[in-house]
């Protein structure tokens, strides 16, 4: 597990390496290199962050909530938890440009217990190899689902965790969020409520759109609580816009 101590270590040491390579590179100035060093370092916190700023995350495909996370994306790795009340309220469909990154990326992706059949013909006009998924099923017992669930994110070649579980203390949240550091690995957590105590970086909650409007395009993504964050932070986003599609 990387520590804030490791963190300062490793960066002091490349900021002395950034300060000796300047004269090999006469265009590039000390500070651009050390803010160059800074920006790519996930370890370190920037009150830049608190607005959105800052580039080291993964990005959503969606404009609008990249600008309200910390780093302008999904964290590179770490357990993400997004509350939503009911299931089907958008939040696969908010998932897709990141499960389409991690495919062209030849990893694959695990799916703990989905509480609905995915629609493979939807997921293959996303542009998502159906072959690079795999599904545990609804059925399956807690322990196994949590020993999957660990496992897949010890497990280099599974980019991506998804799991649909409510019943998961914070005791197992803080052994998957070590799991998932270690390892690289991005986890979703998704829970119908959400936990104030709970050890993970990132929770969001989304909300589906208003009752009269049936063609459920629409949702609100709040952030609940970041790294770095500490205000509640909504956007609404047009889950189905065109520029998803494969």
């Amino acid at each position: 597990m990387t520590t804030f101590k490791d963190s300062v270590a490793r960066l002091e040491t490349d900021i002395g390496k950034a300060f000796s390579e300047v004269n090999h590179n006469k265009r590039a100035t000390p500070r651009a290199r050390v803010n160059k060093l800074l920006h790519s370092n996930p370890n370190l916190w920037r009150g830049c962050d608190m607005a959105g700023q800052g580039f080291h995350g993964i990005s959503t495909g969606y404009p609008e909530l990249d600008g309200i996370l910390p780093g302008r994306g999904w964290p590179q790795s770490g357990l993400v938890e997004i509350v939503s009340r009911h299931w089907g309220m958008g939040e696969l469909q908010l998932l897709i440009p990141l499960m389409r990154s991690i495919i062209e990326q030849g990893k694959w992706i695990l799916l703990i217990a989905p509480p609905y059949i995915l629609y493979a013909p939807a997921l293959t006009q996303a542009g998502i190899d159906i072959h690079q998924i795999l599904i545990v099923k609804q059925d399956t017992s807690c322990k196994d689902a949590l020993w999957s669930m660990e496992k897949a994110m010890q497990t280099k070649n599974c980019g991506l965790v998804l799991a649909w579980q409510n019943w998961l203390p914070g005791r197992v949240l803080r052994r998957l969020q070590l799991a998932a550091e270690t390892s690289g690995t991005l986890g979703m957590l998704f829970k119908h409520n959400d936990s104030k105590h709970s050890p993970s970086p990132l929770r969001l909650q989304i909300k589906g759109s208003a009752p009269e409007d049936s063609s459920f395009a629409a949702a609100e993504v709040t952030v609940i609580k970041a790294r770095g964050n500490f205000r509640p932070l909504s956007t609404q986003l047009d889950l189905y816009q065109d520029s998803l599609s494969a």
